[in-house]
């Protein structure tokens, strides 16, 4: 623990970029739409992915599309696949549902049938269905350095001793940790034992009334600007925010500025959503003077700001789906996601607001030769890649996503 006294003498961690973060833009480009390759030829660009027989690294995605279905029809409905919306269309084709982190964790949790879950994500999603589902089923993440920059920006080893260093100015109680679906298993655990809750981006603002209810300050993690975001609706100031510096002595603040601040905000952000900016959205309306710019609130609170609305996943897809036709739309999130928006909104105009393709690298790392590794090895009677865990850890985290489920 770091007191008032030691931080005068504490040097500062020095500070560690995820690779997920580095290779951010490994597959960005100019063109409308991002072709899958071979994944020998994906490997070229010198990403760092988990490394499989070479008989699939060579595979067509015609031959590995082929090998897909033949090994799903033979596991029947011992097998369900979840895709996240951000996945490439190569493997949504394959998903047997769809949809954001969590609603795809409270589906694997309702299909108890199902012996093993594929879990086309990242890490962190594929924790939280094992958390969920049964003891009999194995959740399997078919690309096991799919992981994701954000969650890897809060190590837990950083966040406890954040936690205690807070506990330790503003005493047991003195605060209620909230912590987004896209963190580790260990951080929901925290926030279970600490008094704390789990959100999603569209029961953020619920949770932060929630938290308050119980205590006058709020810790958020690990996305600074989905928090900032959050308490500014609900008229919390900046001047009653900090962002809380891991790699700095007592997050960078003194005991008196910790004292003083409403909602702590862990230094935290996402590759993807940090793309956007204000000049994007003027471009946008200059071009289209009838568009309408909705983005997520991972982006920055000037962008959030600047659009027209700002929602989750789901609510993004709903708000386009759902209007006119004729309507044009300028959105920022992840470009796999917009792309399927568009092509299922043909009597609409939607685009991009960035004009740079840039997937989310980490979801962008199941490529449809992992997909056909784990089902290879289902038929096999050989599990690979299951994400498991430990009780405790998942009794605790349990705990906090429940408070999360009690939500009205």
């Amino acid at each position: 623990m770091v007191t008032a006294e030691s931080a005068k003498t504490t040097p500062n961690k020095m500070p560690v970029i995820p690779i997920t973060e580095i290779e951010q833009s490994a597959f960005c480009s100019t063109e409308d739409d991002l072709e899958t390759k071979t994944l020998e030829k994906e490997f070229e660009i010198g990403v760092n992915w988990q490394k499989i027989p070479i008989s699939y690294l060579r595979a067509t995605p015609e031959e590995l599309d082929s090998r897909i279905h033949q090994a799903k029809n033979k596991l029947g409905n011992r097998l369900v696949v979840l895709g996240h919306h951000y996945q490439r269309n190569e493997i949504i084709r394959y998903a047997d549902y769809r949809g954001d982190s969590f609603k795809l964790s409270q589906y694997a949790a309702s299909q108890p049938k199902s012996d093993f879950i594929i879990f086309c994500g990242v890490h962190f999603m594929a924790e939280t269905a094992d958390i969920l589902s049964g003891d009999h089923q194995s959740v399997i993440l078919p690309n096991l350095t799919a992981g994701c920059s954000m969650a890897d920006m809060a190590q837990i080893d950083d966040v406890m001793d954040c936690w205690d260093d807070l506990t330790d100015v503003l005493g047991q109680g003195g605060i209620i940790p909230i912590t987004y679906m896209n963190s580790t298993a260990a951080i929901k655990a925290l926030c279970g034992r600490g008094g704390g809750i789990v959100c999603t981006s569209s029961n953020a603002t619920a949770a932060f009334e929630w938290a308050l209810g119980q205590g006058q300050k709020i810790l958020f993690l690990p996305d600074q600007h989905l928090g900032r975001n959050t308490a500014h609706k609900l008229g919390i100031g900046l001047e009653e925010t900090l962002v809380w510096n891991p790699f700095k002595p007592m997050g960078g603040h003194s005991r008196e500025a910790l004292s003083n601040a409403k909602v702590i905000l862990w230094q935290g952000h996402c590759s993807v959503h940090t793309r956007f900016n204000v000049s994007q959205i003027e471009k946008a309306r200059t071009d289209h003077p009838k568009v309408s710019v909705i983005v997520h609130p991972e982006c920055t609170m000037e962008v959030v700001k600047a659009a027209d609305f700002n929602g989750s996943t789901e609510f993004i897809i709903k708000t386009v789906s759902e209007a006119p036709a004729g309507t044009t739309w300028a959105i920022g999130t992840e470009i796999s996601l917009v792309n399927r928006i568009a092509q299922e909104n043909p009597d609409k105009t939607v685009f991009c607001l960035d004009s740079v393709v840039c997937p989310c690298s980490t979801m962008y790392r199941i490529h449809p030769a992992y997909l056909s590794w784990v089902l290879d090895g289902l038929n096999e009677g050989v599990v690979v890649n299951q994400i498991q865990v430990d009780n405790e850890t998942k009794n605790e985290a349990r705990l906090a996503l429940d408070r999360m489920l009690a939500l009205v």
